[in-house]
């Protein structure tokens, strides 16, 4: 099957789109507003950019609350989903109007944070407190300019449930960390493999 995604008649009765760029990390956003109110959302256009300084970014889709709280304030704190937390993370995920606090409503402990204002989620077992560096707006192959932006920070704090270090190393699957795929569908990883990179 091969379809212009530039035509609207698509082949598919769903966009696969998302199913094909799967599994994405889940950027569980913290922000404060700077009247204080806090916000906690999920976002599935979510990774690491960088190493050297570590850089993250998440992209949102409509200028959405987190967005606004990390313009008005410099800081942002993603949180790490679980299989543990999945129930409260989707929660988050509610359209709640802005203002409303959704680590309250989905039951969440809030923990404070070092570097940073926002609140980072008491449970998940790693956080990483960032600064913004930039917001991007995003634009199409035609130079339009999109509904969408991209928020970058700069990782200036971590946080790590020891419970989780062996050997000097995250055990990351350990956490279980949970991504979304596509549609309404998740996914879990609980084992890795490792192989070392060519040298030559």
């Amino acid at each position: 099957m091969f379809y212009d995604t530039r035509d609207k008649s698509r082949p598919l009765q769903h966009d696969p789109f998302k199913a094909i760029v799967t599994p994405r990390p889940i950027g569980w956003v913290t922000t404060i507003s700077a009247a204080g109110k806090v916000n906690l959302a999920p976002y599935s256009y979510f990774n690491g950019v960088l190493s050297r300084p570590n850089l993250v970014m998440f992209s949102s889709e409509g200028y959405k609350d987190s967005l606004r709280n990390a313009e008005e304030t410099g800081e942002f704190v993603c949180n790490l989903a679980t299989w543990d937390l999945r129930e409260a993370m989707n929660a988050t995920s509610a359209p709640l109007a802005y203002g409303i606090n959704e680590m309250e409503k989905a039951g969440l402990e809030p923990a404070p944070s070092k570097l940073v204002k926002p609140p980072r989620v008491a449970k998940s077992p790693c956080a990483l407190e960032c600064k913004l560096v930039e917001v991007v707006k995003l634009k199409d192959a035609q130079g339009d300019v999109l509904d969408g932006y991209i928020a970058i920070g700069q990782v200036i704090g971590v946080h790590i449930d020891d419970h989780f270090i062996k050997d000097g190393r995250l055990d990351s699957a350990a956490m279980k960390p949970i991504a979304r795929c596509g549609y309404d569908e998740y996914a879990v990883y609980d084992s890795v493999f490792r192989m070392t990179r060519p040298t030559s």
